[in-house]
């Protein structure tokens, strides 16, 4: 069995604002450790203040691997394990294909999905140490359809279905439990504040009501569901 919240350490990526400020809450208000990770020095502050005394933000640029790397080893000295990965950040630009640069097309890439094997990669080795753990890696529409003008954010996010699916097969031994999981209700974070229409936007909800479901899924760990692409907001009506 899993641990509870209050005997995890989880990182969480992308959490300077929306979805993944509410995971960290959530985990927080349950009592875990919380590392967190994003661009975003001064929203990443604030989150932290949020979460209280055992949390701690460290500002990278996940599009830069090398970056990344450092803020890893930094965020996992003097941690036995961490419990829990939620790979939330993204990046999307919409652009058409024929604008959209080898530059931007990487950056989106590297923060989506390359940060998402860095990060998994690093702390692998601990969560089979310890008999297992959970990488839940944010998905969405993007990762199993293509749209217009959203070349290099589909492209990420089919790539962390992959990901997560091969991470399932080879963690099922140790105990290691990978899903994706997609919000599966309209939510208001920063990125649908500029990309949602008017309509979408009327039927949002904020992201703390769909935290809930990474904490169970952080502490459940259903074998029969690593592997999946899961719906949070089924996950938190169930």
């Amino acid at each position: 069995m899993a641990p509870p919240l209050d005997q995890q350490t989880a990182i969480v990526t992308g959490a300077a604002h929306g979805l993944g400020a509410a995971i960290a809450r959530h985990f927080a208000g349950a009592g875990a450790s919380v590392i967190l990770l994003d661009y975003d020095a001064k929203g990443l502050a604030a989150t932290v203040a949020q979460c209280g005394a055992k949390a701690c933000g460290l500002s990278v640029d996940l599009s830069d691997a090398e970056a990344t790397a450092a803020a890893i080893a930094q965020a996992l000295e003097g941690v036995e394990h961490v419990d829990t990965l939620v790979h939330n950040a993204a990046i999307l630009e919409p652009k058409p294909f024929v604008a959209l640069d080898l530059a931007q097309f990487r950056r989106t890439v590297d923060v989506g999905l390359t940060a998402g094997f860095q990060l998994a990669r690093a702390v692998w080795p601990g969560m089979a140490d310890a008999g297992g753990g959970a990488l839940i890696f944010v998905s969405s529409r993007s990762g199993i359809e293509g749209f217009a003008d959203e070349t290099a954010y589909c492209a990420a996010k089919h790539g962390l279905e992959g990901l997560s699916k091969s991470l399932a097969l080879e963690g099922a031994g140790s105990g290691i439990f990978s899903a994706t999981v997609t919000p599966g209700m309209y939510m208001r974070t920063p990125m649908s504040e500029r990309n949602y229409s008017p309509e979408l936007k009327a039927k949002w909800v904020e992201p703390d009501v769909l935290a809930p479901a990474f904490g169970l899924l952080a502490t459940r760990r259903p074998p029969e569901l690593s592997g999946q692409r899961l719906d949070a907001w089924q996950l938190v009506q169930a």
